[in-house]
């Protein structure tokens, strides 16, 4: 658990760190200690780290028992917990933590999963926009006339990835370079549209949570049920047996 790890590596920090210029190592008063040394600015960091992480999760620590925990550490003070208490404190504190995160996740999904919803009903009655049978929506920007892949096949494309708040995750366009990958290893909603697509082709996919990175979603930006928004560019067909560069989108499986 990262939290867990960066509490207490912060607190083995403090409790090791250097004694240089010791004598300017006063308790803080409201931000005038100065952070010229080493350990007034790894002191002030791991301090920060830890709140802002807690802060994050919601957890309210007790600053003042923070402090006399440290104090009592370091100066080999019989503690207030036994080692056999503060190991179930922490096993109920990663316990809480967990429990806290899901709810969270929980909560986001719903969200994301009615607001899904309502945006894909509403731009299913948009002028150009084709709704499948799967839920897949897509509108032709440009109409390509070549060959249309098949599963078997390697593509090369530009895209371009948002949320449907306009938040852009993704774009070849920005690296300058189109993608090549097989056409059966890329999220659902790419796989069916791509079959669709004549090369030539550039049209705007809007993809239900459900064919793209359902209730897991992807990294931090694509939360659990995002819909997502793809403007693809169908350049070219790749011979199957080519070498692949390596590179792969968000579209990736």
């Amino acid at each position: 658990m990262r939290l867990l790890l960066i509490l207490m590596s912060g607190v083995m920090l403090v409790l090791s760190g250097c004694n240089c210029d010791s004598e300017n190592n006063v308790a803080p008063k409201n931000g005038t200690t100065k952070l010229e040394t080493l350990n007034q600015r790894v002191s002030y960091s791991v301090g920060y780290d830890i709140g802002d992480n807690f802060k994050k999760n919601d957890f309210e620590l007790d600053l003042d028992l923070v402090a006399e925990g440290l104090s009592d550490a370091k100066s080999g003070a019989t503690p207030r917990l036994d080692q056999k208490k503060m190991g179930v404190t922490m096993q109920e504190f990663q316990q809480y933590m967990m429990e806290h995160q899901q709810k969270k996740i929980a909560e986001v999904a719903e969200k994301n999963s009615a607001a899904g919803k309502i945006f894909l009903e509403e731009n299913s009655a948009k002028e150009g926009v084709v709704t499948l049978a799967s839920g897949l929506q897509y509108k032709v920007l440009t109409a390509g006339t070549g060959e249309k892949p098949t599963k078997e096949d390697v593509v090369q494309v530009d895209y371009r990835g948002t949320l449907i708040d306009g938040t852009q995750f993704d774009s070849s366009y920005d690296r300058g370079k189109p993608v090549e990958f097989p056409v059966s290893r890329v999220i659902a909603g790419w796989t069916e549209a791509l079959q669709l697509m004549p090369v030539g082709s550039k049209w705007q996919l809007f993809i239900p949570s459900e064919l793209a990175y359902g209730s897991q979603g992807m990294g931090s930006v694509i939360e659990p049920n995002s819909v997502l928004i793809f403007d693809v560019e169908l350049l070219k067909l790749i011979n199957p047996q080519a070498e692949q560069d390596g590179k792969e989108t968000t579209a990736h499986k």
